[in-house]
């Protein structure tokens, strides 16, 4: 496979330019670019009524999101967080730079934290919870619920992989209380760069629109310490479009995934990852883990212009930056998985032919270590 075909983990859903273009006519039309605009405003309306979320504050992006989200949740500053190493450093750099300390738990299963373990973390100085979704599989939100209620803790869940999905038949932001979702230009769902919290307190939503703007409430009035992390017009925009075309994404991204699962079932020592029965999935992903023979496989995709990630590696409990916050406490497991799995290709425009290819790869490289 030549260069000019060469096949990434993922790529950018871009809708019919005629019609992004229609948005930009409206833009111009309006003189208004930015600051809570009129099509912002309707994208969080239209995200709303689509996924049935409660409240929903927009971002910039979806890390912004996340800090946004820790500076109102009323936690006490220099309090302990407990989350996964399993996870983008987006969730840990959020802890450290809003002065709270992560306290990393192992994973359990598909990759997600193990609410076995969390209780065992609590100390006093614990203030809350941020489990990860890892992939768009759900935690275990009943677990993680009962524990929080039972030590009164928050639970904020990064929900960056988690657009669309269902857990027992409720939206995934139903669970705990605020969850960020990430628009980034890479997820299922994109407005280019971008984020937003969703939230049971109506109350906070006035408060979290106020972090985003510096915390300006009026010409002359500034209510807080804020940060500028404002969506955009040009980035509502593409959102309003992608919502015309999510249904098709899905459908297309299911079709990837399946091909997946009908070529690589069974195979030697890999395992595809998998939602469990309760869950609505929303293709973000397609997590292969590898017992044997990661890296080998990898590099020879890779030989063949086929980029697949080894998402997520290293464990953050691996990287120097974030050691120091260690305990001792074991996380093998989240370990393991960061050296065994790989994220193979998956978007709309990836054809059955090329997932073949992809699969006859992998398939070849385990045969060469003996699979």
């Amino acid at each position: 496979m030549d260069q000019d075909n060469a096949i990434y983990v993922t790529k950018p859903y871009l809708p019919p330019i005629e019609e992004y273009v229609q948005y930009l006519d409206e833009i111009w039309k309006n003189g208004i670019l930015t600051n809570n605009g009129p099509i912002h405003r309707q994208l969080e309306k239209a995200l709303q009524t689509r996924f049935g979320w409660k409240n929903t504050s927009l971002f910039t992006n979806g890390h912004l999101a996340l800090e946004a989200a820790l500076k109102v949740m009323d936690l006490k500053k220099g309090g302990e967080i407990i989350t996964t190493p399993y996870t983008f450093v987006s969730t840990v750099a959020a802890i450290v730079n809003q002065g709270f300390e992560p306290v990393f738990c192992d994973i359990g299963d598909n990759c997600t934290i193990d609410p076995n373990q969390i209780e065992y973390l609590i100390t006093e100085k614990t203030v809350a919870i941020l489990p990860v979704h890892v992939y768009g599989f759900p935690c275990d939100t009943e677990r993680i619920e009962k524990i929080a209620n039972d030590h009164k803790l928050k639970v904020l869940y990064d929900a960056a992989h988690a657009i669309g999905v269902k857990y027992k038949g409720e939206d995934i932001s139903s669970y705990g209380d605020i969850s960020m979702f990430s628009f980034h230009a890479t997820k299922l769902f994109n407005t280019i760069e971008g984020g937003a919290l969703v939230f049971k307190n109506a109350e906070l939503k006035s408060l979290i629109d106020l972090h985003k703007n510096f915390g300006i409430s009026g010409q002359e009035s500034i209510e807080l310490v804020g940060m500028n992390a404002k969506m955009n017009e040009f980035q509502a925009a593409m959102g309003m479009l992608l919502l015309r075309y999510f249904d098709f994404m899905i459908k297309q991204r299911k079709t990837v995934y399946d091909r997946y699962l009908h070529n690589l079932e069974g195979v030697g020592s890999l395992e595809v990852l998998r939602k469990n029965d309760d869950t609505k999935y929303n293709y973000a992903y397609m997590p292969v883990l590898f017992k044997t023979g990661r890296d080998r496989v990898f590099s020879c995709l890779e030989k063949e212009n086929i980029f697949a990630r080894k998402y997520f590696s290293p464990s953050i409990s691996k990287v120097e930056s974030y050691k120091r916050y260690l305990r001792g406490n074991s996380l093998i497991k989240a370990e393991t998985a960061a050296e065994q799995i790989i994220t193979l290709p998956i978007y709309p425009e990836l054809t059955t032919t090329q997932v073949d290819i992809i699969c006859e790869i992998i398939i070849d490289a385990m045969y060469e270590g003996g699979r």
